[in-house]
């Protein structure tokens, strides 16, 4: 392995201290039982970065380089690794814990099987880079979260403007000779979209124009990440991309950011337990409209450099709008209300006092697990698919649960410590693809969890 070139951090380090009120328990899964105390250090990088980060790696260092070596978080290992080896037939091999060595120069084919793809939603990044590595992918329809339809045209028609053909016949059949810039306007300020279109155009020949652009802080840094790897990208930040194609793209050493909505998760986590969390490398520039959301629960915390500080014990309240009008939190792609944080802001307004609208706007079934929550005692009128109102503040109580989605699964484990007594929560698979080792996380913060299989 002498002269293996290896790729960045692909994990960044939050610590933060906790200092609960009292005594809290949950039980999680079959048998998963959650004990608080006071210190933790949490490890965790923006899953939705490494995963197109990963693939871009993949796809275009290793064209150009015999071996490259990543540090990944397990489920995104298991999630990358699997396909590469498997079904294109990349060389894998494991060095250490979540450390691996991957050799793909020479890939056999440009299939992904259905199985594989159906376990991940994040497998329709494989469409831009195969695209313009091998000109030809098969795809069948992705999996993921069930919050709703989550509509895949803007993917393909961002391909068929830079020249890919596309068939659809139970799977995604896309091809091409060779990918042309285009002027391309997104129908969709879709992420993994704008992901896509990204990593097709810059190695496509001439200057692609990608307007409507997702520029959430993931895709900011995949811009980032490939220029440092030779693209030449202009507009990052922006919703207008002028992306100039290059013919090789080279190594890099780069450090992935922090998970913003883990931290909002953390930020819930301890404001409902009454907990003082001191988050390091939280990256508060990119909070700024989550810390306007929290504040209309009374919820506030101070920035320290690159860090936070949400004090213990806050009295949370509902901030009403000017006029008494009532107070309402609403979801919008960036800079607006990130929506994987809607679920998780539903717990916290079970514990404010007053009434306040959450309006779930971009997915349509996201909210149907506040069912869960009103069996445990929240007071929650479900007005329509998109909307609830929550009144507070309430006693939860505990529950038998089941997780329907990543973000609903955290949001009733927040429930779940603020509630009296044992709750279960089954599907938790659900949790764990989206916050890695989470019951030993929650152990090492002075937890006592016992995950017990079925």
């Amino acid at each position: 392995m002498d002269g293996t070139p290896a790729c960045g951090d692909s994990e960044r380090v939050l610590s933060f201290k906790a200092h609960r009120g009292e005594h809290k328990e949950v039980r999680v899964g079959d048998e998963v039982v959650v004990e608080s105390d006071s210190y933790m250090v949490w490890w965790q990088a923006l899953v939705a970065l490494i995963l197109p980060f990963c693939i871009a790696l993949y796809l275009f260092f290793g064209l150009h380089y015999p071996w490259f070596i990543l540090a990944l978080p397990f489920l995104v290992a298991w999630a990358i690794l699997v396909l590469a080896r498997q079904d294109l037939g990349a060389k894998v091999e494991k060095l250490e814990s979540n450390t691996y060595a991957i050799e793909a120069k020479h890939l056999r084919c440009c299939e992904i099987s259905t199985k594989k793809a159906q376990a991940i939603r994040a497998s329709i990044l494989f469409v831009g880079p195969l695209l313009a590595r091998m000109g030809h992918v098969i795809l069948p329809p992705p999996g993921g979260d069930v919050i709703g339809r989550r509509r895949l045209d803007t993917h393909f028609l961002a391909m068929q403007q830079l020249g890919a053909e596309v068939k659809t016949n139970g799977v995604f059949d896309i091809r091409c000779n060779k990918l042309v810039a285009k002027d391309i306007f997104l129908d969709e300020a879709s992420v993994t979209g704008t992901e896509n279109a990204i990593m097709a155009a810059v190695m496509a020949e001439g200057v692609t124009i990608l307007n409507n652009a997702a520029c959430e802080p993931h895709v900011q840094d995949l811009c980032n990440m490939l220029v440092s790897m030779g693209a030449r990208i202009e507009g990052i930040g922006s919703n207008r991309l002028i992306i100039s194609g290059v013919e090789v793209l080279g190594g890099t050493d780069f450090t992935i950011g922090s998970d913003f909505m883990e931290v909002g998760s953390l930020i819930a986590l301890a404001v409902v337990t009454g907990s003082e969390i001191e988050i390091e490398e939280a990256q508060p520039e990119n909070l700024r409209m989550v810390q306007i959301g929290f504040a209309k629960l009374g919820v506030h915390w101070q920035v320290k450099g690159r860090n936070i500080l949400v004090p213990k014990e806050q009295k949370l309240q509902v901030y009403h709008d000017m006029g008494g009008v009532l107070a309402k939190i609403d979801d919008a792609p960036w800079p607006g209300f990130p929506p994987d944080l809607m679920s998780i802001m539903i717990v916290v307004a079970t514990q404010a006092q007053g009434t306040i609208l959450i309006h779930e706007k971009m997915f349509e079934s996201r909210m149907y697990f506040v069912d869960k929550l009103i069996n445990m005692g929240a007071h929650i009128i479900l007005c329509d698919p998109h909307r609830a109102v929550i009144s507070g503040k309430t006693s939860l109580q505990a529950a038998c649960l089941s997780s329907p989605d990543v973000r609903a699964g955290m949001a009733m484990l927040i429930a779940s410590l603020c509630a009296k007594g044992t709750s279960e929560i089954a599907n938790i698979y659900q949790i764990e693809r989206g916050y890695e080792n989470i019951w030993e996380r929650l152990n090492a913060l002075g937890a006592n969890i016992q995950r017990v299989s079925s």
